[in-house]
């Protein structure tokens, strides 16, 4: 997929080495930690437990917390309940698909576990090929190896680290949007969309991508206005826009369907097994063999919207509220990073900024090389990306999930920090000076291996700069404290 460049290579060691230590250190912080009794979804098991069941679910229970719960519901029992379709269908099919390929393990294992034994191996898969997607995407806009390769290696330290490998679908999102990125990066305008309607079929908030289709259609249209027919170049553009939207929404708008097939439609009820038609009374989830819900009878029913009004209280300033301050102070280093992120871009290329990235001034387009790093004009969309993320999330979610929200659907949240790592750290600029270690022994002969630059910044931690040690002080302790929290049932981002 990506040819192994040193670089390359290390992220990638670096990538697997870091998934190691998270599945080794959840397993032991859920042994040693009693479990949080929180108010989550959770389920009954129907089929019995063996001793091995026992095993897995002491190494990697501590991956099935909270909406993990809900994916591995879905996974084993399909949307039963009205509040699954809340999470959508790609990582629920991903595990299924994992789980009938490890088919001879059923002699002695239940399908759950079999279940969890797929997210640890597709999550883990998942992620370590994201940081490498995230490299090749910064080689590509940002025209500096050096802050792609630093980025990678942040990503492999996100403060999302729990999320990326417990059951949740940020690590399929992150390799499927930053994989959509890098493919429209080389003009594979197709393959980017397919890739960004996968992910829309992973998580709702990839419908958003559909901006980058849309402006990268735009500055072709912009580009070739002078040159070719503009009444032709003018229908071309709609018709691209127009497929654009159609190909991104489609999983959207069939899994509300189906939703509606589920649930409006008379005699389209499945047999439920009685031990959740319990649960479902005891705790008031609505199934479909219930009356209609309200939803059905909208002009445009959709049924995720009416989740996250209902269920989840999720709409605009409805989450502020006093008693949700400690929830905005976790959310607000991932949030003054981007603002941070935007404001000093904005304030470099003001002109590009007001042109919507679409027409750069006379004294930019004058330079023969673009400005390399964050501050690329390429860097542009991501930005606007990250911003309406952050914004929206900021507005009309539960704020507290803004890390993993942005630390899954955004490169800005690395490449933003690896720019002020090179800019204002002197030891990075001291190993730039002498980049390479001495060739591996496993390593063909004149081929050098990077050094890891981050964990040289943490050898010498008192050595950084300040800005430096607010970056990776801020990395390493959610990395770590989500690991802690989160696989104990205790609250978390």
């Amino acid at each position: 997929m990506w040819p192994l460049d040193p670089s390359r290579k290390e992220v990638l060691r670096f990538a697997v080495t870091c998934r190691v230590l998270t599945l080794m250190l959840q397993a032991i912080f859920n042994a040693i930690i009693p479990d949080h009794h929180a108010e989550a979804f959770c389920p009954p098991r129907l089929a019995p437990s063996g001793s091995v069941d026992q095993l897995v679910e002491g190494l990697l229970g501590g991956l099935s917390r909270w909406d993990a719960e809900h994916f591995l519901f879905i996974a084993e029992h399909g949307y039963l309940y009205e509040h699954n379709f809340a999470f959508f269908p790609g990582f629920p099919l991903a595990l299924l698909v994992t789980a009938e390929l490890l088919r001879p393990l059923r002699a002695f294992l239940s399908l759950r576990s079999c279940l969890l034994i797929s997210v640890a191996l597709l999550n883990s898969l998942f992620s370590v090929l994201a940081a490498v997607a995230l490299h090749d995407l910064g080689c590509l806009v940002l025209h500096c190896s050096r802050q792609a390769f630093y980025a990678a290696l942040l990503f492999c330290l996100s403060p999302a680290n729990v999320f990326l490998a417990a059951g949740y679908s940020e690590a399929l999102f992150a390799l499927l949007t930053f994989s959509a990125m890098g493919q429209l990066e080389r003009g594979r305008v197709w393959t980017s969309g397919l890739l960004f309607a996968l992910a829309t079929g992973v998580r709702s908030n990839g419908l958003v991508s559909v901006g980058f289709l849309m402006h990268s259609q735009c500055r072709d249209f912009f580009s070739s206005l002078m040159v070719l027919n503009p009444l032709r170049q003018l229908l071309k553009l709609m018709a691209s826009l127009f497929l654009s939207v159609l190909m991104l929404g489609l999983p959207f708008a069939l899994f509300q369907y189906y939703a509606y097939t589920q649930f409006c439609l008379p005699g389209s009820a499945h047999p439920i097994p009685e031990p959740l038609v319990q649960l479902a009374m005891d705790k008031g989830y609505r199934i479909a063999e219930e009356n209609e819900p309200p939803w059905c009878s909208w002009d445009l029913p959709l049924i995720y919207s009416y989740i996250q009004d209902v269920y989840w209280n999720v709409g605009f300033l409805k989450y502020y509220e006093l008693r949700q301050v400690p929830n905005f102070l976790l959310a607000t280093p991932v949030a003054i990073l981007v603002a941070w992120a935007t404001w000093t871009y904005v304030t470099t290329h003001p002109w590009l900024c007001l042109t919507l990235g679409l027409q750069r001034s006379k004294s930019s387009k004058a330079l023969e090389k673009p400005d390399p790093g964050f501050l690329s004009p390429q860097v542009f969309v991501y930005l606007v990306h990250a911003a309406v993320l952050l914004l929206f999330g900021s507005l009309c979610m539960h704020v507290q999930v803004l890390t993993r929200f942005l630390g899954s659907s955004t490169p800005i949240v690395y490449w933003f920090p690896a720019h002020l790592l090179q800019d204002q750290e002197p030891l990075l600029r001291a190993l730039e000076t002498v980049p390479w270690k001495t060739p591996a022994g496993d390593s063909p002969p004149g081929q050098m291996v990077p050094r890891n630059s981050i964990m040289g910044l943490l050898y010498n931690w008192k050595t950084c700069s300040p800005v430096t040690r607010y970056i990776l002080g801020y990395f390493l302790s959610y990395w770590l404290l989500g690991l802690l929290l989160h696989c104990n049932f205790l609250p978390w981002t």
